[in-house]
C-alpha cells in the first residue's frame, strides 16, 4: 500500500482488497480520493506479493504501475487528465496532439475504448490479470459506454474493471446493473486537517481550504497547490460585493463560476440565518434582498453549463463579477 494514501482511502482499500467481482464502481462526491482509491485497487490487484493491507509497494508490478508503463493496466481518462496525471496516449493521440490537429480531449474518446477492447484480448503480461481503470466514467459519450458495456457482459480472459466517478447517476443503467458499488466515504473533519497538515499546510489554509473545498480534502488540496491561502478565500465575498474583478483574475472561468455558486449559496443561507458552508458569517456581506440572491442562483447554474467553453474570458468575468456585485448588493 501506498505510504502517501489517505488514511480514510487505507481503510476502504482494505476492504475492498477482499471483495470478489470482476467489476466495481466507485462513486461519491469528487475530491474523496476517487482516483487514488481506484489506482491503488488496481495495483493491489496486479501486485506480485500483496498483504492484507493491499499491494506491497516494492515488486516489479508495484514498480511499473508507479512509473505509468504496466502492460497489464490499461488506464482511460479524458486525455486533459491524461496529461495531467503523466499517464501516456496513445501513439496517435500524441502525434495528432504534437501536429495540432485538435487539442486534448476533455471526453473520453471511443477509439480509446476500441483500444481498450484490443488490450482485453492481448496475452497478459504477469501471473496476475489485466485491469481496466477508467476515471471519471461519466466521462464516456453514448458510443464509448456502449463500448464499455460489451466488455462488462463478457469480459475477456482475466480482466478486471475498475470505474469511478462523482456522478454515478450520468451512467448507463445496464453499465451500473454489471458492477459492484462502493461508496466513498467522507473522513472527518480532524483526519482531513490533518492529512491537509501532513502535506504542508498551515494549519490556517488547512481548515479554511477544506471549507472552501466543502468538506473535500483533495479538492482542498488543489487549492493549495493553485497557490490559494486562507486569506485570500475568505475575502473574496467582500472583494466581489466591491466589484473587484482581480480577485477571481487567477482562476479559470468554470473555476470562477463555481466559487460564485458557493458564495451565492453562503449568502442565501446567511439571509435565513442558517450556518454557511463555504465561508464563515463574518466573511459575508450583508445581502438584503432574497429574490436577487435567488436570480443570480438561478443565472450561474445556467452559466456553468458553458463556463468551459467562454467566448471572450475576460469579458465574461466582467459580467460575473457585475452580476454578483449587483444580487449582493441590492436593497429590497
Amino acid at each position: 500500500m501506498s505510504a502517501l494514501l489517505a488514511p480514510w482511502l487505507k481503510r476502504q482499500l482494505i476492504d475492498l482488497s477482499s471483495q470478489k467481482g470482476h467489476a466495481w464502481l466507485l462513486q461519491g462526491p469528487s475530491g474523496l480520493g476517487q482516483y487514488q482509491l481506484g489506482l491503488e485497487l488496481a495495483k493491489t490487484w496486479l501486485c506480485h506479493q500483496p498483504t492484507q493491507d493491499g499491494a506491497c509497494g516494492v515488486c516489479p508490478s508495484c514498480h511499473q504501475i508507479d512509473v505509468h508503463t504496466h502492460a497489464d493496466l490499461c488506464v482511460l481518462m479524458p486525455e486533459t487528465w491524461m496529461l495531467d496525471h503523466e499517464w501516456p496516449l496513445s501513439e496517435k493521440a500524441q502525434e495528432d496532439l504534437e501536429n495540432k490537429k485538435r487539442k486534448p480531449s476533455s471526453e473520453i474518446r471511443v477509439d480509446d475504448l476500441r483500444n481498450m477492447v484490443a488490450f482485453t484480448q492481448l496475452t497478459q503480461s504477469g501471473p496476475k490479470s489485466q485491469v481496466v481503470l477508467i476515471y471519471p466514467a461519466d466521462r464516456m459519450n453514448t458510443i464509448s459506454a456502449n463500448t464499455l458495456l460489451k466488455s462488462l457482459e463478457e469480459p475477456a480472459g482475466n480482466t478486471r474493471f475498475i470505474l469511478a466517478t462523482d456522478s454515478a447517476h450520468q451512467l448507463l443503467p445496464t453499465i451500473r446493473s454489471r458492477c459492484q458499488f462502493h461508496s466513498l466515504q467522507w473522513p472527518s473533519l480532524e483526519e482531513s486537517i490533518a492529512w491537509l497538515i501532513g502535506q504542508g499546510l498551515k494549519k490556517e489554509d488547512a481548515e479554511v481550504l477544506l471549507r472552501a473545498s466543502g468538506g473535500r480534502p483533495d479538492d482542498a488540496l488543489q487549492f493549495h497547490h493553485m497557490g490559494l491561502k486562507a486569506s485570500t478565500w475568505s475575502g473574496l465575498p467582500q472583494s466581489i460585493a466591491k466589484g473587484e474583478i482581480k480577485s477571481l483574475s487567477d482562476f479559470s472561468p468554470t473555476q470562477v463560476v463555481e466559487i460564485l455558486q458557493k458564495i451565492c449559496h453562503d449568502a442565501l443561507i446567511h439571509f435565513q440565518g442558517l450556518q454557511p458552508r463555504y465561508f464563515l458569517n463574518k466573511d459575508l456581506p450583508a445581502s438584503k434582498n432574497f429574490n436577487a440572491l435567488s436570480q443570480w442562483s438561478k443565472d450561474l447554474m445556467q452559466i456553468s453549463k458553458t463556463a468551459d467553453h467562454p467566448f471572450q474570458a475576460g469579458l465574461m468575468l466582467e459580467a460575473l463579477v457585475s452580476q454578483a456585485q449587483r444580487a449582493l448588493i441590492s436593497k429590497v
